[in-house]
């Protein structure tokens, strides 16, 4: 166990608890816990706070009870209510009378406590022992996921038997609402083999196995990234100096990377919703290994030059990634990003090009196959015309696997192709621009952020592991034209004849922004990707030439789709009539 750990801890929104030692598993520990008196004691201050009908109730059921004596005086009452009816109570104990006397009303308030805890974002952990070779891991994962429910039966249990005992009836309607925890994780102590430079990190313990209950709706403080990722030329040892009391590790497969995601508990909501995005590495990819990448959300302290930097740490062959601790980071598009910049860096160092787009495979009916890339920056339409493909599926395609849907890499593979690679096994996608009603009929795997403001997004997976760094040919490699007009589907894709004037459309990489970051109007970025590209051009410039004349000299089709998904009143007919185009252009270059 970690010392100094807290058993809880509540920041804003959220609800943190170690199960070990906040654990309960009758509803007089329950109610007997520090963590429901704290929850009891903010949920009066915010009525009272607010002048709400409900505190003024208490106030003249009790006029003789000081505030600060209020909470203790519900939390006792509901112990009483969990195992007896109002009528008992009072025949026990006339001091509660005056409230009980007065059940619409106290069944209201109980009803608004209830809704207090659900309106949290609510985390559950559970620290494994650490592993030797007789340990039986998979029982200790059983265990958590039984831990898990066993906890949101209990909370339920609770509430409905308090509130029964108040009503003196039973409901009629039973809803099965998430009221435990929205997402959870086993921890664990690993050794791995740990530089010097980051000895800060080496007692922080990695999530081995992660709970989502979707649907999860998250409402973190930022709704959109800004800035670049800026190198730094050294990282000293108080910025990875993380108090493992308050730090966790996520471990992802970034394609086929190991990295080492650190975070402060703060950022908890966000490091979970990985396990929807990358596939967590397993226990070989860590124990007595070397990460190839580690990445710290959350450094606080005055060595930042800016809120995101990294490092390129060349003795250890490590790339670095520190995100400062702000209000400004809450977004998950730092997560995610940051992890990929790394990538695409270390893929430059290993002679592939990193692609900021989306790759999928598919079989028509007809019988033709193609692998399709799409390039483009956030906003350009390349998932929203991976997820278009999804609606012509039942129509005209017999299988699709997306291979990646945000960033990934060419590679040449052992025949000479130029083959894509991916990086996650799920798509970080605006809600706005999906096919309606697709985020609904996706709700029970799926993340929300925000879905309520511009920007609304969704994680979700869309792919398996295997897929992700298989490796498979590219035969059409595609840019994402979002902001100019077309005259019907066939001219949604458009073929370049001439390499060089292929590379300055991907170079020049034009797009209207769609407010996924702080651009605004026409912008350029350097080939579509702010992720490393522009941080080594020189490297990236070599790599580009040299697989975009592969690519020619190999038949791959080069070329760009218009999504029209920046051209307001296109942002899903766009997508869908590009997706057609596409279609029917591979009919006529396959056969």
């Amino acid at each position: 166990m970690i010392a100094n750990k807290k058993p809880y801890v509540i920041a804003g929104k959220k609800v943190i608890m170690d199960y070990a030692r906040v654990y309960c598993d009758t509803p007089e520990k329950l109610l007997k816990s520090p963590l429901f008196l704290e929850l009891a004691d903010r949920f009066v201050e915010k009525m009272a706070a607010k002048g709400s009908a409900l505190f003024a109730f208490l106030m003249d059921a009790l006029p003789q009870m000081k505030r600060n004596d209020l909470s203790s005086y519900l939390v006792n009452l509901f112990r009483l209510l969990s195992s007896y009816s109002a009528e008992e109570i009072i025949a026990m104990n006339r001091d509660y009378e005056p409230v009980l006397s007065r059940r619409g009303e106290l069944h209201e308030l109980v009803e608004e406590l209830y809704n207090f805890w659900r309106r949290f974002e609510r985390f559950l952990y559970l620290e494994a022992p650490k592993r030797h070779e007789a340990t039986n891991s998979e029982l200790h994962g059983v265990q958590f996921i039984k831990s898990n429910e066993d906890f949101k039966n209990l909370v339920l249990y609770v509430y409905r038997r308090v509130a029964e005992n108040i009503t003196g009836d039973t409901p009629r309607v039973y809803r099965q609402l998430p009221s435990g925890a929205n997402m959870g994780m086993l921890i664990e102590h690993v050794d791995w083999v740990c530089p010097e430079r980051y000895a800060g990190l080496a007692k922080i313990p990695f999530i081995r196995l992660s709970l989502v209950n979707p649907p999860v709706i998250l409402y973190p403080r930022s709704n959109k990234r800004k800035g670049a990722f800026e190198e730094i030329g050294d990282i000293s040892n108080d910025m990875l100096r993380l108090d493992p009391a308050e730090w966790f590790c996520f471990p992802a497969k970034v394609g086929e990377l190991t990295a080492f995601i650190y975070f402060h508990q703060d950022f908890i909501s966000h490091a979970l919703s990985l396990s929807n995005l990358f596939e967590i590495a397993s226990y070989k990819d860590i124990h007595e290994k070397k990460p190839d990448l580690i990445m710290a959300f959350g450094v606080q302290g005055d060595g930042l030059k800016s809120h995101t930097v990294f490092y390129e740490d060349r003795e250890n062959d490590i790339l670095t990634g520190l995100v400062g601790y702000c209000e400004e980071v809450d977004y998950f598009g730092y997560f995610k990003k940051m992890a990929l910049t790394l990538h695409n860096i270390a893929m430059l160092k290993r002679g592939r090009l990193p692609i900021h787009g989306a790759m999928v495979h598919i079989k028509l009916k007809d019988g033709n196959e193609a692998n399709i890339v799409i390039v483009g920056d956030s906003g350009a339409g390349k998932s929203e015309t991976i997820e278009a493909f999804r609606t012509l599926t039942s129509e005209e395609i017999c299988d699709m696997k997306i291979i990646f849907d945000d960033m990934g890499s060419l590679g040449i593979d052992g025949k000479g192709r130029i083959s894509g690679y991916g990086t996650e096994i799920g798509a970080f996608v605006r809600i706005d621009d999906l096919e309606a009603g697709y985020a609904y009929e996706e709700i029970d795997r799926s993340i929300f952020m925000n879905p309520d403001k511009t920007n609304a997004r969704l994680i979700i997976p869309v792919t398996r592991y295997n897929h992700v760094v298989k490796g498979y040919p590219v035969h059409f490699f595609l840019y994402a034209n979002n902001y100019e007009q077309i005259d019907g589907d066939h001219a949604a894709v458009e073929v370049l004849n001439s390499c060089e004037g292929a590379l300055n459309v991907f170079r020049s990489a034009a797009r209207l922004a769609k407010g996924t970051t702080d651009e605004k109007g026409l912008v350029h970025t350097y080939f579509a990707n702010p992720f490393g590209a522009p941080q080594r051009r020189q490297m990236h410039e070599k790599e580009a030439e040299s697989y975009f004349n592969h690519m020619f000299r190999t038949g791959v089709k080069v070329g760009q789709i218009r999504t029209r998904l920046g051209i307001e009143g296109f942002e899903q007919i766009g997508p869908r009539a590009a997706a057609t185009g596409l279609l029917k252009f591979i009919r006529q270059t396959q056969h």
